[in-house]
């Protein structure tokens, strides 16, 4: 069945396993620089995906590349079965939502009016009624309703990565798209933000995720892909893919992988020669 038919304006709705995303042999450029080399990687509803790799590595570009907002140099990406290209911005913004590395606003906006522009996509639709329930939501998974009348440019870094992020889950589409949520966030707030993310993908959303923070991505992530020099090098499970050996020599920094000795949980850590502190 042709999408646009089937999704005219409504929300396209996916089942978990549904493959929202797919790129296929995809490289990129930047500035004429190539970043991205024969990139193969599924997007599946039911599923967080994180982007892990040192800097450099071509997360950003991939997510670009993924959202459509850069054009792959070469192979394809398709969302909902169809090429990128194919789709117009609009019919785009309903299928997914991205959360850049850089959260900035030209004008005086509150925190509240940022969060409502998620819903800009589908004004003059059915789905406009939802634009208060979806706005109050996201605002609340988000902690940012105490300063809903604050403007946005005088909101800390952390404070303004989180109501950017409100801004794209209210969006609600299928797919989320995030480059490095957690950066700018204090520890709570990091783990609040990937709780999100969890619970999305629960409800059988599309996340895909760009982190650093190794240990955030193998407590939160059902999938992984490790980037090195703009190439996939392993996708898999957390403990499919975080092999000390295979980190060690992607990061190129000796790295430790470990069960944490009471929970269980998978624990990465960097490998810390120091000298022996003097009293």
């Amino acid at each position: 069945m042709n999408l646009f038919t089937r999704y005219p304006d409504e929300i396209a709705s996916v089942t978990p396993g549904f493959v929202t995303m797919q790129a296929r042999s995809v490289g990129a450029e930047r500035s004429g620089r190539a970043v991205l080399d024969s990139v193969d990687l599924t997007v599946v509803a039911g599923e967080v995906l994180a982007l892990v790799g040192p800097n450099g590595a071509g997360k950003s570009t991939l997510l670009a590349v993924l959202a459509g907002e850069l054009a792959p140099s070469s192979g394809s990406v398709e969302i909902h079965g169809y090429q990128v290209r194919t789709w117009s911005d609009l019919r785009l913004a309903r299928r997914r939502a991205v959360l850049p590395q850089q959260h900035t606003v030209g004008f005086s906006f509150t925190a509240e009016q940022v969060v409502r522009m998620g819903r800009s996509p589908w004004q003059r639709t059915p789905q406009a009624v939802d634009d208060d329930a979806a706005v109050v939501r996201a605002m609340a998974d988000c902690d940012v309703e105490r300063f809903a009348d604050r403007p946005f440019a005088a909101l800390s870094g952390g404070e303004r990565a989180r109501v950017s992020l409100a801004r794209v889950l209210a969006q609600r589409t299928s797919t989320i798209l995030l480059d490095e949520p957690t950066a700018a966030l204090d520890l709570g707030h990091q783990e609040t933000v990937m709780a999100v993310a969890r619970t999305r993908a629960a409800n059988a959303d599309a996340v895909v995720v760009v982190l650093h923070d190794l240990a955030l991505a193998a407590a939160y992530a059902d999938r992984i892909a490790v980037l090195h020099n703009g190439r996939i090098d392993a996708v898999g499970t957390p403990r499919e893919v975080f092999d000390a050996r295979r980190l060690t020599r992607v990061y190129g920094y000796p790295v430790e992988v470990f069960d944490h000795p009471v929970t269980g949980e998978l624990l990465v850590l960097p490998v810390r020669t120091r000298p022996a502190r003097t009293r």
